[in-house]
């Protein structure tokens, strides 16, 4: 696939990257994203993507801008208060590159649509706010097999990881699902939400910027993914750690004895 003008100007930083080059980019033209939630983490997410020229961006979202999103979420703008998100982010998309093609997904995920969304994509990137849809997303990651780059926010922290646990680790063993790091959902109010407790605007920036990365990462196959990893982001103390994450047998999705044979709902509980 031959590159245009404006694709070499527009895409000429990627293209000199040793890691990228011309085979790199077009590459990520012919990706697929899907995007779960259009707010604080997926905006950044959503306009990175838009700007490497990944080549279609489905966005999942069920809710309209609103005044006390823009703190946060910038793929909105004042004068799209609201406008359902997924419109308002089609439009910034639009604006930022004419070369991607963007898929609106104007619904709430949950267990029974999760897998039919999530098939038609090469990753899926998850910024949701609650634990329903953040295990509903992960298990029919799990069950579709795609690659799966979770961010979660809360005051002043954050944390990411990659999830592919239909390849293994060195060891042979499985790399973990989201259920290795949490097999369950907390009781409901047992995590405040951003609305109860608030949250540092530029943090979901930082770590949605991060979480764009590592999806570009896992389409271009470079680099050291966070598989197996998790990626925790200390605001206050300016600190970055790094943890291992491992396989859990008995985790109930992919574990010896798996009692999850499809996506499934959740308890529901919040998380910022």
């Amino acid at each position: 696939m031959a590159f245009s003008d404006d694709e070499l100007e527009r895409y000429a930083r990627h293209i000199l990257l040793h890691d990228v080059g011309g085979p790199g980019q077009q590459k990520l033209n012919k990706s697929k994203v899907l995007v779960i939630g259009a707010g604080g983490l997926g905006s950044p997410v959503i306009m990175y993507l838009a700007a490497a020229g990944v080549g279609t961006i489905g966005v999942v979202d069920d809710d309209e801008v609103s005044l006390s999103n823009l703190q946060r979420q910038i793929a909105h703008t004042t004068e799209r208060i609201g406008m359902p998100k997924v419109d308002s982010a089609r439009a910034t998309v639009a604006a930022l590159n004419p070369h991607v093609a963007f898929v609106g997904h104007t619904c709430r995920l949950d267990a029974d649509n999760a897998f039919d969304l999530i098939s038609g994509y090469d990753v899926v990137a998850d910024g949701c706010d609650n634990f329903s849809t953040r295990f509903a997303v992960s298990d029919a990651c799990y069950f579709a097999r795609k690659i799966l780059v979770s961010a979660a926010v809360g005051q002043f922290d954050g944390q990411i990881s990659t999830f592919k646990p239909f390849e293994t680790m060195p060891d042979g063993t499985p790399y973990p699902t989201y259920r290795c790091l949490l097999p369950e959902a907390p009781p409901r109010g047992a995590v405040p939400t951003c609305e109860e407790a608030g949250i540092i605007g530029a943090l979901t920036g930082i770590v949605g910027s991060i979480q764009a990365l590592e999806v570009i990462k896992e389409l271009l196959g470079i680099g050291d993914s966070l598989a197996g990893r998790l990626m925790l982001y200390d605001a206050l103390a300016a600190r970055f750690q790094t943890f291992v994450l491992p396989w859990d047998r008995t985790n109930p999705l992919s574990g010896e004895n798996p009692t999850i044979k499809a996506p499934v709902a959740s308890m529901s509980g919040e998380t910022a």
